[in-house]
């Protein structure tokens, strides 16, 4: 845990050096301020847990700078102090956001009390914040999602670090938050991180925080950490956390001594990550592969897309405030017959759209028909093209335009997943895609 640090304001320097003595003694990292001008520039320019602050001082007094904090948002606990106490004034206090109140003299028994009291609250209070909030189990009655569930249960009772591959759009993430939630970890912390945010620059700081403040290691302490994207953490983070997963301890910067790792590790990677890759640290990978769960695509579990329809249609009308609306049985079966690249992310996204932009309470086929009239042009499909009307050259170009399109949708956008795909070497394919237009720049794909 870290060392708490705490600010102390009044402007009675016998006063504000008895407290900060008391509280250097007890282990605090303590700061002070005598007046409402230093006490402001302290709070605005460093991290707190914590403020014990004198109501009566000559610039301003305590409810003022109070009430600004709080005004700013995410107030930090603050604990009132005064000689000259009086009801009301402990109301307005309490009303503006302070957690408790200290008359002076403050005694020694009082003033651990109310500190270790109010640090408590507060890491109650971040816990809580950092928790899974409640998931579902994949949806679906196919056999390949019942065989999903059953490997989640059978593997959320084995605390090992695990990867999670498939297809972009599969789910990868939510899979790895419904893992966690149903894990023997499910109420301690859940850290994500995205692979590509552990750089040779600043993936030691992500990771080990900074002086005052935890990195995703010291976060994740007693629950799960996510990364997400594995095969984009730098070599120079690989050789970090390869350290720190045999070695099974850390050091969060600025600490004077080692924590002993205790979290489960979850990462996901595009689909056969852990049997193609090349250029990722073998060690490192067996580490956090001793399970590794494939999350299927949606084209293999299409039955299931009446149902996932449904359940998208709920959530999308409760938690971003959609009107309601039905798919009729016509457009359920046609996107049932559906190949769906994108997978859940695009089934998502296409229910968003047709809640939105119609009128009628039931979502005809025609609808859906435009729908995917419009994914279909947007991606080249290669069915919309005749090519036995076309000279040869043009329609061997239009074939290889729309196939590494598609592929490249496919692989997130990563140029060097796509080399591996299509079995190139990645200067010949960078050469063949400027060649025939296609900007991987701009093909992305959500997961």
């Amino acid at each position: 845990m870290k060392q708490a640090r705490i600010l102390i304001v009044d402007d009675e320097s016998n006063i504000r050096e008895l407290l900060e003595e008391i509280l250097v003694e007890e282990g605090y990292d303590v700061a002070t301020a005598e007046d409402g001008d230093r006490a402001r520039a302290a709070y605005s320019t460093e991290s707190f847990d914590l403020v014990l602050l004198d109501i009566w001082m000559p610039d301003v007094d305590g409810i003022t700078l109070l009430r600004e904090w709080a005004q700013a948002g995410e107030l930090v606990p603050v604990v009132m102090m005064s000689g000259h106490g009086t009801v009301d004034t402990a109301v307005e206090a309490t009303r503006l956001g302070a957690i408790d109140y200290l008359e002076k003299p403050v005694s020694l028994a009082k003033l651990l009390r109310t500190v270790d009291k109010a640090l408590e609250q507060r890491q109650a209070s971040e816990r809580r914040q950092s928790r899974l909030p409640p998931m579902v189990a994949p949806v679906g009655k196919s056999e390949t999602m019942r065989a999903l569930r059953e490997q989640v249960a059978k593997i959320a009772h084995h605390d090992v670090n695990t990867l999670i591959t498939g297809e972009p759009g599969s789910g990868r993430e939510a899979f790895a938050r419904y893992l966690a939630s149903s894990s023997s970890r499910s109420s301690e912390p859940f850290v994500e991180i995205t692979g590509g945010s552990l750089d040779a620059s600043d993936g030691r700081r992500r990771l080990l925080g900074e002086p005052g403040a935890p990195g995703a290691l010291e976060q994740a302490q007693g629950g799960t950490l996510f990364i997400n994207e594995l095969g984009d953490v730098s070599p120079e983070i690989q050789q970090l956390l390869l350290g720190v997963v045999e070695d099974r301890q850390f050091r969060p910067a600025g600490a004077a001594t080692d924590c002993t790792l205790d979290m489960r590790i979850l990462s996901s990677a595009p689909q056969g990550f852990e049997q193609d890759v090349q250029d990722f640290r073998r060690a490192l990978l067996s580490h956090l592969s001793v399970v590794v769960v494939r999350v299927p695509p949606l084209r293999e579990y299409s039955e299931d897309v009446p149902e996932l329809l449904r359940y998208y249609v709920d959530m999308l009308v409760d938690a971003e405030n959609l009107p309601f609306r039905r798919f009729s049985v016509a457009a359920q079966n046609r996107l049932r017959n559906y190949p769906w690249p994108g997978n859940l992310g695009e089934l998502r996204n296409m229910v968003g759209r047709l809640l939105m932009l119609g009128s009628e309470d039931e979502i005809s086929l025609e609808e859906v028909e435009a729908e995917l009239s419009t994914e279909a042009k947007e991606t080249e499909l290669l069915v919309q093209q005749d090519l036995l009307a076309m000279p040869l050259r043009e329609a061997r170009e239009q074939f290889e335009r729309a196939y590494l399109q598609q592929q490249l949708m496919l692989c997130g956008g990563k140029v060097g997943q796509l080399a591996k795909r299509v079995g190139m070497e990645r200067t010949h394919l960078y050469r063949k895609l400027r060649s025939l237009g296609v900007d991987f720049r701009q093909v992305m794909t959500e997961d």
